[in-house]
């Protein structure tokens, strides 16, 4: 069933939706990275009562917490709530969010042989909650904003899988891409099939938007990056669109965010993805004059910015908005919002970018 056959509510805000597409707006739209999460107290009061991954799949959680910045902000998108290790889960692995040390995989893939744990098959049937807390998402929201759904791109989410967990260095996934070059290969085409299903059940289920996270792009080369990460990333975007295309589905614009991709900004404008997200080491002026004026530009304050007084980030704010222009942005931070960030900046900011152009 497409999302159109579901009769959700008329959307009232559009604004993110219409900067995707290159149409005009009457404000800058602004949505931030993590903005449901460890931030604000009452995410808090659910976690306490709840393990990480039963907020993932319990539908009810996930909307709470999805709704929660929405509440509090004048935000004009809503992003599921959810995980890019969800995937892994579904594909058999045992995943743990553990207090103060993050994901860990208590068995990560040590070498190829581990491939074949692997449980690919009907990998995405075991993700349908997901897909319910998008439809459930799309009738609480009543149409206020547009809902985003996402997805761990098939590089990072290989990283987590063999590191067994975040890593400061990659070692273990990079001495997989130059020692067992095949299978890494046949790890990576896994991946993209299972986030082509995934992506498919999102959009059926309801998601306006969709993010590719490839946040592990800082770890590897230019070289490695036109090796495991953009071929991978225009697959997932070409095999969706032709596969919603054949169900007489309208494809949903796109997001591509490699963090630490900056190097290759032109290569990712040729993916065929509506925007980029930038990391905030990226000159606003320069990714413009690289990836032409026909593709949406997202981010990219410092998370870090939020933590100086309300005047420096107002200016900051205002400064980076102006740099980007009121055409074809979406504003957000260059990577996630971290977890002692003021709720005070969180308003400074989305108030900010709103008056921008006022």
């Amino acid at each position: 069933m497409s999302s159109e056959a579901k009769n959700f509510p008329v959307l009232k805000n559009d604004r993110l939706l219409r900067a995707a597409r290159g149409e005009p707006v009457d404000k800058v739209p602004v949505w931030v990275m993590r903005q449901a999460g460890r931030y604000l107290p009452e995410f808090q009061e659910v976690r306490a009562k709840h393990d990480f991954f039963e907020v993932c799949r319990t539908p009810e959680l996930a909307c709470e917490v999805t709704m929660q910045p929405l509440l509090r902000f004048d935000l004009d998108a809503s992003i599921i709530f959810s995980d890019i290790l969800v995937i892994p889960q579904a594909l058999g692995m045992t995943v743990e969010m553990r207090p103060g040390e993050g994901p860990k995989f208590p068995e990560p893939l040590v070498d190829p042989k581990d491939l074949s744990k692997l449980q690919v098959e009907n990998a995405v049937s075991r993700l349908t909650y997901v897909g319910d807390a998008i439809s459930m998402m799309r009738r609480n929201l009543d149409g206020k904003v547009p809902l985003i759904g996402f997805t761990g791109a098939p590089w990072t989410l290989m990283g987590y899988m063999i590191e067994g967990g975040g890593s400061k260095t990659m070692s273990k996934a990079i001495y997989w891409l130059e020692n067992y070059a095949d299978d890494s290969k046949k790890l990576l085409e896994t991946l993209t099939s299972v986030i082509v299903d995934y992506f498919e059940m999102q959009v059926k289920a309801g998601a306006q938007m969709l993010q590719v996270f490839e946040s592990s792009a800082d770890f590897i080369t230019k070289e490695q990056f036109a090796l495991v990460s953009l071929p991978y990333c225009k697959q997932i975007r070409d095999k969706l669109h032709d596969r919603l295309s054949s169900q007489g589905i309208d494809p949903v614009p796109m997001v591509m965010y490699a963090k630490g991709g900056g190097h290759s900004l032109k290569e990712q404008s040729q993916l065929g993805y509506e925007v980029i997200g930038l990391d905030w080491t990226v000159d606003p002026t320069e990714a413009r004059s690289i990836v032409g004026p026909n593709i949406t530009l997202q981010g990219n304050l410092d998370p870090q910015d939020l933590y100086k007084t309300q005047d420096e980030l107002k200016e900051l704010t205002l400064a980076m908005v102006r740099k980007f222009g009121k055409d074809r942005y979406i504003a957000n931070l260059g990577h996630g919002i971290t977890p002692l960030t003021p709720i005070e900046s969180m308003t400074t900011f989305v108030n900010t970018v709103h008056s921008a152009f006022e």
